[in-house]
C-alpha cells in the first residue's frame, strides 16, 4: 500500500510498484494536483489498487490523466478504466508509441488546457528520443519532472544495479541526467531553450518520478543538473 503524501499546498506523491525497463528497476512515482475547481490532476499514475483509488477519492474527482512521456504508459489505461470521465494528456510522440491507448488530447506549443493558469507545461525539446513535458504548478512553487532527471534512492536496489545507476549518473541525491539521456540531445541550441524556459519559472520544489524529490531550494539543484546543456 502507498500512502498519499502531501508535498506543498494542494500538491501530493504517491508512491507506486517498482518497474523494470530493458531489466533495470525504476521505483515509481504518482503526483496528484487539487486544481482550484477541486477537480484532480494525475501526473504519471501508478497502478490504481483499491487503497489508492479510495485515497484519491477522498481528494476529489480524478478529472485529467497526464501520460508526461512516450515511456510512461503503464498507469493510463487503467485509470481511464477506473475513471471513464477523466481526460487523457499525452506527450507529442505517444500516440505512435501507444496505438492501444486513447487519448482526449496532445500536447502542443499552442494546446490551451482549462488548468493552464495553474499548472503551465513546456516540452523540453533537443532530443531524438524523449518527447518530456514538464510541468510548474504555481501555487505550490513546484517543478514536476518525469525522467529527465533522477535521482534513485539508493538503498532500494541490489548491489550491481547501485553501480550501473551510479555509472549512468542517476544515482542518490547527486543524480541528474542519464548519460544515455545526454547522448539522445542532438540538439543542443533547442535543449538550451527549454532549459532557459524552465529555469524562468519560480519553483522552489523539485517532484521526480524515479528517486529522491526535493523539498526546497530546487532551483538550483535543476540548474545544476541541467548544466551540460
Amino acid at each position: 500500500m502507498s500512502a498519499l503524501q502531501l508535498f506543498g499546498t494542494d500538491l501530493w506523491i504517491m508512491d507506486g510498484d517498482p518497474v523494470r525497463m530493458f531489466t533495470i528497476p525504476f521505483s515509481t512515482r504518482m503526483t496528484i494536483v487539487r486544481l482550484e475547481s477541486g477537480k484532480l490532476w494525475i501526473h504519471s499514475p501508478v497502478a490504481p489498487t483499491p487503497n489508492r483509488i479510495d485515497a484519491l477519492k477522498r481528494l476529489g474527482p480524478v478529472s485529467f490523466i497526464i501520460a508526461p512521456n512516450r515511456i510512461h504508459s503503464l498507469g493510463v489505461n487503467p485509470f481511464k478504466v477506473k475513471f471513464p470521465n477523466a481526460e487523457v494528456w499525452v506527450s507529442p510522440n505517444f500516440p505512435e508509441s501507444h496505438k492501444d491507448i486513447e487519448a482526449d488530447s496532445v500536447f502542443g506549443s499552442d494546446t490551451n488546457p482549462e488548468w493552464g493558469d495553474e499548472i503551465e507545461y513546456h516540452i523540453f525539446a533537443g532530443s531524438f528520443y524523449l518527447d518530456e513535458v514538464v510541468f510548474f504548478h504555481k501555487k505550490s512553487r513546484t517543478l514536476i519532472v518525469t525522467d529527465i532527471i533522477q535521482k534513485h534512492v539508493t538503498a532500494k536496489d541490489p548491489w550491481f544495479w547501485r553501480q550501473v545507476k551510479h555509472l549512468a549518473g542517476v544515482l542518490g541525491k547527486e543524480g541528474g541526467v542519464s548519460l544515455d539521456l545526454k547522448a539522445s540531445f542532438t540538439d543542443r541550441s533547442l535543449a538550451g531553450k527549454s532549459k532557459e524556459k524552465v529555469l524562468s519559472w519560480d519553483f522552489d520544489r523539485l517532484v521526480i518520478s524515479h528517486g529522491y524529490c526535493v523539498n526546497k531550494n530546487a532551483k538550483s539543484i535543476v540548474e545544476n543538473c541541467l548544466s551540460w546543456i
